[in-house]
């Protein structure tokens, strides 16, 4: 009798991922799925955009099921086994469950849903990578950080640095515990990344985790809790009201972009050296070079798009907003030989580009 788990005859690697109709999760299966993999996207469209990847998924080859983590027989259905899962669902905004609401969704999800992933992974997939987040640290320790002010940008004062802190970005050194809170999203995804470093010396299993920054780029249907940049070409290209929000309204706050591609070239790399990194943790971001304040980024959005609006002013700060958060890539590129490629311009650039070619489709989401 034919073993129901068993990995079907194909030459190609078979690969999972989870979350794979969302805006990282259906880049990457296009990518791969490019680069010869037998590619499935596991989701539960959720999240508004995704059904528009649906179309994108079936004409690269790539499988859908339609699937919630939250429940385990929904992936106990999934057919045969898997060279690799990627795990990059989530509920993935930062404000999530902050006043309550949704708070119960996010847990389900981020927490009890990749426990679920994981005991999958083990059983049925040769191994995993879990795609975290830069919110693991603590808010407070990086509103600690030294900032001085210049024109366009908030910049690391060179003296009073903390511990994880260097001119290169923060280090996977920096604090994620007793040192404050970072949000119920970090938090989630903190705890998953405590059971899957346990998974990994329990059972051997190889699986590592990517701590990554902000990702952009075209294919995300962005909103101001979570996928700003992207939003922020939409609103040039099709108009609508932008504002800066927080630290005095100004703009100046610093993040650094990566785009999927880079990502995609360094999970190939990674894939490739599981076993030897197994239960290890990763920084990964567009780095130093990659960096960009919101202010910086609307000039890249008037060049991009030709267009120029008025954006409004709200200096509140939110109880989980950050000044400037800037990914070390220093372990990350020692060890897979890797680095990132796309700067901030090329991104905003891309993103119009998507937005022009696709604007009967994507005006009404923006």
């Amino acid at each position: 009798m034919a073993d129901p788990l068993a990995k079907p005859a194909s030459a190609s690697p078979r690969l999972l991922i989870v979350g794979g109709a969302g805006f990282v999760g259906a880049s990457l299966a296009q990518r791969f799925a490019g680069d010869g993999w037998d590619v499935t996207a596991f989701d539960n469209l959720r999240r508004r955009g995704g059904e528009l990847n649906l179309p994108v998924l079936r004409d690269n080859g790539i499988s859908f099921v339609h699937g919630d983590i939250r429940s385990p027989g929904d992936l106990a259905d999934l057919e045969g086994a898997f060279d690799l899962m990627i795990e990059a669902s989530a509920e993935p905004s930062v404000h999530a469950g902050m006043a309550g609401k949704g708070l119960r969704y996010l847990l389900d999800t981020n927490l009890v849903g990749a426990l679920n992933c994981l005991e999958f992974a083990r059983k049925r997939c040769g191994g995993m990578i879990f795609l975290s987040t830069s919110r693991v640290y603590s808010v407070s320790a990086l509103r600690g950080i030294p900032l001085r002010e210049e024109d366009t940008r908030l910049v690391p004062c060179e003296s009073g640095q903390c511990p994880g802190m260097s001119a290169a970005g923060i280090a996977t050194t920096f604090p994620t515990v007793g040192a404050g809170a970072r949000s119920f999203y970090g938090a989630t995804k903190l705890a998953a990344e405590l059971f899957i470093e346990e998974y990994a010396a329990a059972f051997n299993f190889p699986a590592l985790i990517n701590r990554c920054g902000v990702i952009a780029g075209e294919g995300q249907f962005g909103r101001t809790d979570q996928g700003v940049f992207t939003l922020w070409v939409a609103r040039h290209a099709f108009g609508g009201q932008l504002r800066y929000t927080g630290f005095g309204g100004q703009g100046k706050q610093v993040r650094d972009l990566l785009h999927p591609d880079d990502l995609f070239e360094l999970l190939r790399l990674q894939h490739g050296a599981l076993s030897d990194h197994a239960g290890e943790v990763f920084n990964v971001g567009g780095g130093p070079e990659g960096s960009v304040s919101l202010l910086e980024y609307t000039r890249l959005c008037v060049e991009a798009t030709g267009n120029c609006i008025d954006i409004a002013s709200d200096p509140e700060t939110a109880a989980v907003d950050i000044p400037y958060y800037v990914t070390d890539n220093s372990l990350v590129r020692r060890t897979f030989g890797w680095q990132p490629r796309i700067p901030p311009a090329r991104i905003a650039g891309r993103i119009a580009r998507w937005l022009t070619a696709n604007a009967d489709a994507l005006r009404p989401l923006f």
